[in-house]
């Protein structure tokens, strides 16, 4: 078993470095940065020959591998995936499928009509965390589901590094946060209520990372900002405690206190948080309604001290209420009247040392499997297309005010 790499930044990196641990050889990585083209070759044993700057020189090569791992930005997604399908290779696609909900549809079609694999890295849905909840709600013990509340906590560390300083602060050098951060949770609320979505209706805005919040007397970058020690958003009080970890590892490739001080004063995240060209919301609430008769709220919000997601799901006979920042899911039981007593309990799940409390393993060792047993995913591209629809009908249902029917969304696309 064979892969291609085309794009080594960190989830390419972990792909990559997955194959390559259980035995399967990288025979080409492009990338554009040559410190990381450098580093991915060293770690993946990729001869120089087959290390490409450009992802168009390395398919430009025909097939030499069995399946593509396609991690680039997400503008960059349709060229690489179009090309990457016309000659023969399945794909790992880190998400979104594109910015452009069209091109999703495109990029569906094409993989259909070749019949060729494209997982879609919904890593969620590999998790233990909700891979047991699922099961709970298949046994039938708590009957069926009437309702979702269901939170993304970015955390507003991560908010500042990713979406204020990082590669998706801005929609037209991204995509929309809703897209760009959620799909992921809009893609489990279609595996748990095992629904298609009908209707949503979504607010949200854009309300702390902006010029006009900015400390009094801060200026562009911290490390020459006369208000750095009193705001909490100072960037060496973000990265430099976690060197050699996530996020520090995203701001520069050496991992040393020295190198790190260089990449804040001269690069992107060295910047003010009040005063970068982000225009992506920081927080969101999204109403939605399912053909089952479920009903759902989804929230995302950057104003939380923690990165995790909590979730409760109301059923006719019980509830489960769960927080993966926890690893705990807590199952509870209808009773009769108050008097009587709860009948409950609580599961803390198990954590495989992979990121995304596993999923970042889950979905490699599936998607290996449906290429060398044909064995069946838990996500198709079909699937991933339509969670990628609803965020762009709740993208439009926020900026226009109106609920947007999905059925003619859909439509209206075609």
């Amino acid at each position: 078993m064979t892969y291609i790499l085309i794009g080594a930044g960190s989830r390419g990196m972990i792909y990559g470095s997955w194959a390559r641990s259980h035995g399967i050889r990288i025979a080409a990585i492009a990338e554009l940065r040559q410190d990381r083209l450098e580093n991915a070759a060293a770690q993946l044993e990729v001869p120089r020959d087959m290390c490409f700057h450009d992802a168009g020189d390395l398919l430009a090569q025909g097939k030499v591998a069995d399946a593509a791992i396609i991690a680039t930005m997400d503008r960059d997604h349709w060229r690489h995936v179009t090309q990457a399908l016309e000659l023969g290779y399945h794909i790992l696609l880190e998400k979104p499928i594109s910015p452009d909900p069209r091109e999703c549809i495109a990029i569906e079609e094409k993989a259909n009509a070749l019949e060729r694999k494209v997982t879609v890295c919904h890593v969620l849905r590999y998790t233990n965390f909700f891979s047991q909840i699922k099961q709970i709600l298949d046994s039938g013990e708590l009957g069926k589901i009437t309702a979702i509340q269901h939170a993304e906590n970015i955390g507003a560390f991560h908010m500042a590094h990713s979406f204020v300083r990082g590669n998706w602060r801005n929609e037209a050098l991204s995509s929309p946060i809703i897209l760009q951060k959620s799909c992921h949770d809009l893609d489990i609320l279609l595996w748990l209520t095992g629904a298609h979505c009908t209707k949503v209706s979504a607010f949200g805005s854009l309300s702390q990372f902006r010029k006009e919040n900015a400390p009094a007397g801060s200026t562009d970058r911290c490390l020459t900002c006369p208000a750095a020690e009193g705001c909490r958003f100072d960037a060496r009080k973000a990265y430099l405690p976690v060197l050699g970890q996530w996020p520090a590892d995203v701001v520069c490739l050496e991992q040393t206190e020295e190198a790190m001080m260089e990449a804040l004063r001269t690069g992107p995240y060295g910047r003010c948080v009040y005063r970068c060209d982000n225009d992506v919301c920081d927080h969101m609430s999204t109403i939605l309604e399912f053909d089952n008769g479920v009903t759902a709220t989804f929230s995302l919000t950057a104003q939380t001290s923690a990165c995790h997601r909590s979730i409760h799901i109301m059923c006719e006979d019980g509830e489960i209420e769960a927080d993966d920042g926890l690893r705990q899911i807590v199952v509870t039981k209808h009773v009769s009247s108050q008097a009587d007593t709860f009948h409950q309990r609580v599961i803390h799940v198990r954590a495989n040392g992979s990121g995304h409390g596993g999923g970042d393993a889950g979905i490699m060792e599936a998607f290996t499997a449906s290429l060398t047993e044909n064995a069946p995913t838990r996500s198709s591209i079909s699937q991933s297309v339509e969670s990628h629809l609803m965020a762009f009908a709740i993208e439009q249902s926020r900026r226009t005010g109106k609920t947007v029917d999905l059925a003619e969304y859909r439509k209206s696309l075609l």
